[in-house]
């Protein structure tokens, strides 16, 4: 792992860039709910898109620590674009780690240049939290891989360039296989009207004998539950530190209002319950960035605890995302609901890290069957 100088800088880097270059268009992304151009191409400036991939592939091999931090700071201004790129290293993730040297050298060099969008397509209409529910299939046929299904909530879809798909090759088994936007068979639904997060396109992404060369499939054609696993231990950490982002980006924006605020002839920040509710949000802020902390480390590390540690994390941010974004607009009093203030958003924002990449309430039992087990 870097020192702890490491981390800071490239926090301070990447705060800069998030102020400057995306910060400005948050609202507006939010109020037309439309894809954060802006944003994407800011990721070009530190090379984020390449962070957390190898060297060898011309990644910069961020480990999940600086990922977090590169999250935390971006939802800090913007949600939307946070899950961007989330999703975008997710997407590309499995072609990255199990792709064939063909597929790796067709899609991530120009991905790891900043010029791919990607996305996972994993839930489906009739599983939600049940992944291994899924009904999508993939069928063998004459060298080519045939899929047939419907993938439901995919985010940045109809945007993407590539989708990596999870999809039933057998009875119990599973393949992961990459699906380029351009394949026949390959269509959209209509794009979901959303509470928060509103820039990133959300649609269902349907196959009708949609079919891909072998060499798309990644890895093992029955392997695809170990991969998708193993991804959704490393990937629940940072949608802890998206929702962690928002967290200190709606107190930030709280401190900011009620010092300049002033009611009874003094300011806002001055009332002994507003400072013991600033006191308790800043607490649980700091709270919940150790055990992200922690968390990462034993991911990185491989730790026995970690699947448990990031549903922790994942759990404890979104809740405290959620507690602290409301909070935040009651300190903000009736401005707090007008959309004139950022916190308005934030609170919109923060309920979807309560409901993706598994909900709290899987969390909850996760963490619960490891407390439990013998």
């Amino acid at each position: 792992m870097l020192e702890r100088q490491d981390y800071e800088e490239f926090r301070k880097a990447v705060r800069r860039l998030a102020e400057t270059k995306i910060q400005p268009h948050a609202a507006d992304v939010d109020e037309k709910k439309r894809f954060p151009e802006e944003a994407l191409a800011a990721f070009k400036e530190l090379q984020l898109i390449a962070l957390p991939f190898d060297e060898s592939i011309g990644g910069q091999s961020g480990d999940v620590l600086a990922q977090c931090i590169c999250l935390e700071e971006i939802a800090r201004v913007c949600a939307t674009s946070s899950l961007t790129l989330m999703v975008i290293w997710a997407g590309l993730g499995p072609i990255a780690s199990f792709g064939s040297p063909q597929l790796i050298e067709e899609v991530m060099e120009p991905a790891i240049n900043g010029n791919t969008v990607a996305s996972i397509c994993l839930t489906e209409i009739h599983g939600g939290s049940d992944v291994w529910g899924a009904r999508t299939r993939a069928q063998y046929k004459d060298g080519q891989w045939v899929l047939n299904g419907q993938k439901r909530y995919i985010t940045n879809a109809s945007r993407s360039d590539w989708y990596s798909v999870l999809a039933r090759t057998g009875e119990n088994s599973f393949g992961v296989f990459a699906v380029h936007k351009s394949d026949p068979g390959l269509s959209f639904g209509k794009l979901e009207s959303k509470m928060g997060v509103r820039g990133s396109p959300t649609a269902d992404v349907i196959f009708e004998e949609c079919r891909v060369d072998d060499y798309r499939l990644l890895g093992d054609s029955k392997e695809g539950r170990q991969y998708i696993t193993d991804s959704l231990a490393y990937t629940r950490p940072l949608i802890g530190a998206q929702a962690l982002g928002i967290a200190q980006g709606a107190l930030d924006a709280a401190i900011k209002y009620v010092k300049e605020r002033e009611v009874f002839g003094q300011q806002v920040a001055r009332f002994q319950m507003i400072r013991g509710t600033i006191g308790d949000l800043a607490t649980e802020i700091e709270a919940s960035r150790q055990l992200l902390y922690r968390s990462c480390e034993a991911v990185e590390n491989k730790e026995p605890e970690a699947r448990t540690l990031a549903s922790m994390a994942k759990l404890f941010c979104s809740n405290v995302a959620m507690k602290v974004a409301t909070e935040s607009v009651q300190l903000h009093g009736g401005a707090g609901y007008l959309t004139d203030f950022p916190v308005e958003r934030m609170m919109r924002d923060a309920k979807i890290t309560q409901i993706y990449e598994g909900t709290s309430e899987i969390q909850k039992l996760i963490v619960a069957k490891a407390m439990l087990s013998d």
